[in-house]
């Protein structure tokens, strides 16, 4: 009898611990996504821009050394939205700050919200990429048929030019794939934005 009580009290705990463990996994898990974010932000790891505010870009100052940046457009499979840079590439001034435009139309009957996800190539390049202004900061909000242009306002760090590792870098990309946040029936979402 006390094996058998010694043995389910054994059971009890090392389930409790499984538990334990099973639960701690869970919150990592959800601690993890904007702690990567926040890395990558940090670090440009995986091709991750910067974003610094219009002070900070303020203090930069102009190399008088360029760079081509390239800027690529995308949109997921099941995104209804034509997208695509207004210039392909543009000669920039590191250090200088420089706009990019981007077009986009939703081609569906009905309001399309998405987000567009981000990256440079190559990854060495990301963390040198400091965005001021970008319509990826937020979703954006399309009614059927509509086009918008986005803005991009953008510099690269002149620290670029003293890493080993950027020394033969010639071209930077910038690429966005739009993804769909939601779509609604464009009546619903402004019966809803005046409350009617």
């Amino acid at each position: 009898m006390t094996a058998v009580t010694h043995q389910q009290r054994s059971n009890r705990k090392t389930a409790f611990i499984a538990l334990a463990i099973a639960l701690g996994m869970l919150g990592l898990g959800y601690a993890s996504v904007p702690l990567y974010r926040i890395f990558c932000q940090v670090t440009g790891y995986g091709g991750t821009t910067k974003r610094v505010d219009a002070t900070q870009a303020a203090t930069v100052k102009d190399s008088g050394r360029t760079i081509t940046v390239r800027f690529d457009a995308n949109v997921a499979r099941d995104m209804p939205w034509e997208f695509k840079p207004l210039q392909v590439t543009d000669t920039v001034s590191i250090g200088a700050r420089d706009m990019a435009l981007f077009w986009a139309k939703n081609d569906s009957d009905q309001t399309v919200t998405g987000t567009a996800s981000f990256n440079v190539e190559p990854e060495q390049a990301a963390k040198y990429f400091n965005k001021i202004q970008c319509f990826c900061f937020t979703e954006q909000t399309l009614k059927p048929g509509e086009e918008v242009r986005m803005p991009v306002l953008y510099y690269i760090d002149p620290a670029i030019l003293d890493d080993p590792d950027n020394k033969d870098v010639e071209l930077i990309t910038l690429s966005y794939t739009f993804h769909v946040t939601s779509i609604g029936d464009a009546k619903t979402l402004d019966r809803e934005q005046t409350g009617g």
